[in-house]
């Protein structure tokens, strides 16, 4: 006789099969990402077999808690269940689903349907009711419920004395329903294995404004080094233009060893400043302040005197040294060495940087190092430093990145990293993965129509919406797009206007309200960056775009639409040089649409054809849109209307819709 493999049956097998629960970051490696009162909306594939009538309710908690709240969840086509939520604490949560087969809500649903035959004796499926009522009344009584349990008992002697075709109307009560589905049999439920992980964070993480400047050319003097006290007034024209996050390049003593001269010549006179992103020299490191700039109490002064202002203060961590770093001598094992033994510096050939020394992550101290730059952003936070924009983190490991976000956070999970990672997709997804609050994007060379609706539909609704949240530039100090060397105003404002709609987060570096635009010819940068040199600069100077930029930051304030960074839908448009899209907020009561003529030089006009039933409105009655830039009012018509935008004088509509 045959011998036949067996396997024990130990565990009881679950009634309802879960799986395909969303959102989930590469298979729960990394959590989902929201910020306070953004929703999330949790789906899975439910079902079970046989005709059993399912119940699922979404669990969640924040980590580290043992109590979890349920939610119900509702089902949609082909057994795709779901329910939204949000969440009013930042924090880490866990959100899982459990479902099973309901027995009251199956034997009256069954019930209905033998009514609707020929059958005259119900008094087997009226006694089937009486045990699950007793059941269920069992249920409410261990748990101390007895107030529900003597309620149910009353019900089962109703059940017992109702006429066979009268049961469903008592069954079916709204108060009966939602007394029964507080004591479900769940013995054979099933819960999905792997909790969704979610980080709730500020909503700063995803609405800001940012505004770069550099602290040394704050008041713009000819030949004058400002200091940090001299960068209030700067702090609050950025306020006044409506920006609530103002950013710094680093602050830190600069090297003089091969100190870069104007316009990145390798050779440098007397006067020459030097490049901040060259850090470290006799003065001290990453934890010292330029002493042209002051000191680091001048700092956490302008820092609370920003916060006053409702403003806060970035710094970079550009994470290198200069040859005369104090880190050189005292731990040179943390640098890369050159088979002679000298130190290796920067390099992107055909690019040299001979003033900078990269560290090297993977050395033999390499804990003591990382613990040291962990510590750097310790020091700075304790200065009241709560944002800060991270050089080039794409190189270095990811590995290191995804510890010290999570360390620093640990300490404060409200601090906010932007990633200044211009470098491949995957490597940029994959640091807004590990930790990154922000992340700099291609929005800066992407121009035709199709090109920026293939890419924000790519941020917005793919696999990234969960994770990467994209901040756009129109310029950076180290880029100077060719669509915008030499260029009008017009261009400028449809630049800004696309970044801050598109986007619920953008930035410019300073010198883009005044419309600086020469380049170095031949190159993507500016002539005479300021990078290498002190900046002059007349900043009310005629001809400027401020007061454009502040009604742009004014919209994107008063417009909770413009708030949100996923809710975004292309609209169809006829001339492929106008640009229009929709955004709307989360309770449906504010509808933003914004139409841009991406032609800085030419007056373009088109029909455009709105979604009116998915936006609320009726084919039938006509709808105002309010210009929230230029104060004006048109009334439209049905689902097609008509705009022309001459960049001269109006190279953007945001309308604000109302029915009244």
């Amino acid at each position: 006789m045959g011998s036949t493999a067996s396997s024990a049956l130990s565990a009881r097998p679950d009634s309802v099969f879960i799986s395909n629960l969303s959102p989930v970051v590469q298979c729960g490696r990394y959590p989902t990402k929201r910020v306070i009162g953004e929703s999330v909306v949790v789906e899975a594939d439910i079902f079970k077999d046989g005709h059993d009538i399912i119940v699922a309710v979404a669990g969640w908690r924040k980590a580290g808690k043992r109590k979890w709240h349920e939610i119900p969840m509702h089902q949609l086509e082909n057994d795709r269940w779901s329910v939204s939520l949000d969440f009013s604490e930042i924090g880490n949560y866990e959100i899982t689903v459990t479902a099973w087969g309901d027995d009251f809500l199956t034997w009256i649903h069954d019930y209905e349907r033998r009514l609707t035959g020929d059958q005259e004796d119900f008094s087997t499926e009226i006694e089937e009711g009486r045990v699950i009522l007793n059941q269920t009344a069992i249920r409410a009584t261990t748990a101390k419920a007895r107030e529900d349990a003597e309620v149910i008992e009353e019900l089962t002697s109703k059940l017992m004395k109702t006429a066979s075709s009268d049961v469903p109307a008592l069954m079916e009560d709204p108060d009966v329903l939602t007394l029964l589905a507080r004591w479900p049999d769940r013995s054979i439920a099933a819960t999905f294995a792997e909790p969704i992980q979610l980080v709730v964070e500020t909503k700063l993480s995803s609405f800001s404004a940012w505004y770069e400047f550099f602290p040394r050319s704050a008041e713009g003097i000819e030949g004058k080094h400002s200091t940090l006290r001299d960068c209030l007034p700067r702090i609050e024209d950025a306020k006044e233009m409506g920006f609530d996050i103002v950013y710094f390049p680093p602050i830190h003593p600069i090297g003089v060893s091969h100190r870069k001269g104007k316009n990145n010549t390798v050779t440098c006179e007397s006067d020459d400043v030097g490049s901040p992103w060259a850090i470290g020299a006799k003065e001290g490191g990453h934890r010292e302040v330029h002493p042209d700039l002051g000191t680091i109490s001048d700092l956490a002064w302008l820092v609370s005197e920003a916060r006053d202002r409702g403003i806060e203060v970035a710094l970079d961590f550009a994470i290198q040294c200069s040859p005369d770093h104090p880190y050189v001598s005292e731990h040179p094992e943390w640098f890369f060495h050159r088979p002679d033994g000298s130190i290796k510096y920067a390099e992107n050939p055909p690019k040299k940087y001979q003033d900078i020394y990269p560290i090297n992550f993977h050395c033999d101290d390499w804990q003591e190092l990382w613990t040291e730059l962990r510590d750097i952003v310790l020091f700075w936070m304790k200065q009241g430093v709560r944002v800060f924009r991270v050089d080039n983190p794409h190189t270095k490991p990811v590995s290191f990145w995804e510890w010290l976000i999570a360390e620093v956070h640990a300490v404060d999970p409200t601090i906010i990293f932007l990633s200044e990672a211009f470098t491949r997709p995957k490597l940029m997804q994959t640091l807004a993965k590990a930790g990154f609050t922000q992340s700099y994007t291609y929005f800066t060379w992407r121009h035709t129509k199709e090109e920026l609706t293939e890419y924000v539909t790519e941020l917005t609704k793919g696999h990234m919406r969960d994770y990467y949240r994209a901040n756009f530039w129109p310029n950076t100090p180290d880029i100077l797009d060719y669509d915008l060397q030499n260029a009008l105003p017009s261009a400028f404002k449809m630049r800004a206007a696309l970044a801050a709609t598109l986007s619920s987060s953008w930035g410019i570096y300073s010198g883009y309200e005044l419309i600086e635009n020469a380049p170095l010819p031949g190159r993507e940068e500016y002539l005479d960056s300021e990078k290498y040199q002190l900046k002059t600069r007349d900043w009310n100077a005629p001809g400027n775009i401020k007061s454009f930029l502040t009604r742009l930051n004014q919209a994107r304030n008063q417009c909770p639409a413009l708030q949100s960074y996923a809710n975004i839908e292309f609209i169809p448009a006829d001339n492929c040089n106008i640009l229009a899209y929709r955004k709307w907020s989360d309770d449906g009561k504010n509808h933003i649409i914004t139409i841009v003529n991406l032609d800085p030089l030419n007056r373009h006009e088109s029909n455009i054809h709105l979604p009116l039933e998915a936006m609320g409105l009726s084919q039938s009655k006509s709808f105002f849109v309010d210009d929230v830039i230029y104060e004006e009012t048109y009334e439209w018509r049905e689902s097609t209307n008509f705009v022309a935008l001459d960049p001269r004088t109006k190279p953007v509509h945001i309308f604000q819709v109302r029915t009244s």
